[in-house]
């Protein structure tokens, strides 16, 4: 299998209008204007986000003219095409402030120096209300609220502000303003792919492409999600990525090779057949695990959180080398919230009633616990702490 055919068929969901006619275009060594676009909506980077970056990857390689899109104006609306309600409208410096560390988590995918970075503000913002009436016509509202999500919210008589109906007009001038070929998006971002097309066609009479890709579940069985917490960030300590890779269903060990690595497919079919022939799918989940881990740092942290694991998760026995946070407090909710090990004190007194905590390796049982200095706590599977009182 070539570059071109693992392209077409690696977590690809539906490729418009065929995955022929574009394989085709590919074929013929003619260089394609590609897009992908993303909203500034969140400084940190999940493994789900990589599956569409994967893609742009291998059409740079390619030769072809890959445009990395930033929605900074966009954003100021806000998509809703995988929310059942209004996304919070954003500020113009907490755009500027959400990308500032992006690009940086994007580069362990995406080589930039053959990507042109793109920002739609640099045209959108030059729009005319009379150039938005024109392009508006090349759409219905019919199309808008035919979707699932905007039905639904209607249905149950919540509001859909005018601003999200003109969003895919955006998004879909942003396809038509960069004269793209292809555009490269997750599934619940066909509806607005397909609006670029529509301008295409209607303004350029050209016929363009739409490749969606696949979702990568979550820690939780849904699509993995910023907004959901069920991801696993590309920021997290190694640690933590594997201990949250070996806690996934076995069921989903073939799709994150699929999505979330970059080894041959041929490894993956082997992968399928050791499952198949009853292999304790513990041993691939340690091999996925490993592969995330090195493609995220290296493979001599990979090791190193290999063993970490071992140890901790599955022997139950303490690291030796854990980290010491200071805190002021010997109430154990006000210690664990000052050392950042909860996000607020309902938060982490709901981890000690499902006995998600211990110190010293004892199941801590109810909130009203007092602390020592040099203890150790333990969150969950994969976060240990030592204590030190100031």
């Amino acid at each position: 299998m070539d570059q071109i055919d693992e392209f077409l068929t690696r977590g690809v969901a539906n490729i418009i209008p065929s995955r022929q006619a574009l394989e085709a275009q590919l074929r013929k060594g003619k260089k394609l204007n590609v897009y992908l676009g993303i909203d500034p909506t969140s400084t940190q980077i999940h493994l789900g986000h990589a599956v569409p970056l994967r893609k742009l990857q291998i059409l740079s390689r390619l030769g072809h003219n890959v445009n990395f899109l930033i929605g900074d104006f966009t954003a100021l609306i806000g998509d809703t095409s995988d929310k059942d309600s209004e996304r919070p409208i954003l500020t113009k410096e907490q755009i500027k402030n959400n990308f500032k560390t992006y690009k940086k988590q994007a580069q362990k995918f995406l080589d930039f120096s053959k990507v042109k970075v793109q920002h739609n503000s640099d045209w959108l913002k030059k729009l005319k209300f009379e150039d938005i009436i024109k392009l508006s016509r090349n759409f219905t509202l019919n199309d808008f609220i035919s979707r699932e999500l905007i039905k639904k919210r209607l249905s149950e008589g919540r509001s859909v502000s005018l601003p999200e109906v003109l969003y895919p007009v955006m998004q879909g001038y942003d396809s038509y303003f960069l004269k793209t070929d292809l555009q490269i998006g997750g599934t619940d971002q066909t509806f607005n792919m397909q609006a670029g097309r529509a301008l295409i066609k209607n303004l350029e009479g050209k016929e363009s492409f739409v490749l969606s890709t696949q979702f990568l579940t979550g820690t939780d069985g849904r699509k993995m999600s910023k907004s959901w917490g069920n991801a696993i960030w590309i920021t997290s300590n190694p640690n933590q990525i594997y201990g949250q890779v070996m806690s996934l269903k076995d069921t989903l060990i073939l799709q994150y090779f699929t999505l979330a690595t970059s080894i041959p497919l041929s490894q993956i079919d082997s992968a399928r057949s050791r499952l198949t022939e009853g292999e304790n799918p513990i041993n691939l989940k340690k091999e996925l695990a490993f592969q995330i881990v090195s493609e995220l740092f290296n493979s001599t942290q990979a090791t190193t959180s290999q063993k970490y694991f071992e140890v901790s998760i599955q022997k139950g026995e303490i690291p030796k080398k854990i980290p010491t946070v200071n805190v002021s407090s010997t109430d154990l909710v006000e210690a664990m919230l000052e050392a950042g090990l909860g996000e607020s004190k309902s938060s982490i007194r709901r981890v000690l009633l499902q006995g998600g905590i211990e110190i010293n390796q004892n199941k801590v049982v109810g909130p009203n616990k007092s602390i020592l200095d040099g203890d150790i706590i333990r969150v969950g599977k994969t976060k240990f702490a030592r204590f030190h009182l100031n």
